[in-house]
């Protein structure tokens, strides 16, 4: 299995090493939600919604690990990415005598695009491949993250001015091309190379189904 010449996604905790992801994910899942109500009253048509806050944004992915090629247990990183839903007493602002003890915050970072500072809010790992003698070697994480505060990181930004998160965010199907996805989105097969450059892409031709790819606003 190979991971071609794409970035890796990786985990930045707030405090520690950063924990690397071995394949990085086929699919980013983004969600948020706010809060409308309107109430209701006998005899009444439909009433007028009034804003009732914002929800935290919610995203959601599967990263694999593969440790076939060392022998050494995948365990090792998926005990890293356990560790982030564990209370931490060394955090700023913790406090063991009145019980403020939070686990840490998390940063999911992959090329250009990063997630909002979040926290892990559930983590599904499955040991899918073993040694002969037992020694866990292929591992998948459902992990699912919340916004931990107010963060512009997936708003409508243009990279070049250094924001974190593009325009667009495009899945490559199958038989898609740089050539084809420019003329997509900018009306103009010619104009791959924004692309490339916004994805450190080398190799034109080296893009795999399933990638996720960031579009730029078109520079004037």
């Amino acid at each position: 299995m190979s991971t071609g010449t794409q970035t890796k996604a990786y985990f930045q905790p707030e405090t520690g090493p950063r924990i690397d992801c071995l394949f990085n994910p086929s699919e980013l899942a983004v969600s948020r939600s706010n809060e409308w109500r309107g109430a209701t009253r006998a005899g009444r048509d439909v009433p007028t919604l009034e804003f009732a806050g914002a929800n935290n944004g919610t995203m959601t992915f599967e990263v694999f690990f593969d440790t076939t090629d060392t022998g050494a247990a995948v365990t090792q990183h998926t005990g890293a990415l356990m560790k982030l839903m564990d209370v931490d007493p060394q955090l700023p602002g913790s406090d063991a005598t009145t019980g403020r003890l939070r686990p840490p915050t998390v940063v999911f970072h992959w090329g250009d695009l990063h997630s909002f500072k979040a926290v892990v809010s559930s983590l599904d790992i499955r040991l899918v491949y073993f040694s002969a003698t037992g020694v866990p070697l292929r591992a998948r994480a459902q992990v699912s993250l919340r916004q931990y505060e107010q963060d512009d990181a997936f708003g409508p930004q243009n990279p070049t001015s250094g924001t974190p998160w593009p325009h667009t965010v495009h899945q490559v199907s199958p038989g898609e091309t740089l050539d084809r996805i420019a003329a997509r989105y900018y009306a103009d097969p010619t104009a791959w190379r924004i692309i490339a450059q916004a994805n450190d892409i080398h190799d034109p031709m080296a893009v795999r189904p399933g990638a996720l790819l960031a579009i730029p606003g078109r520079p004037a």
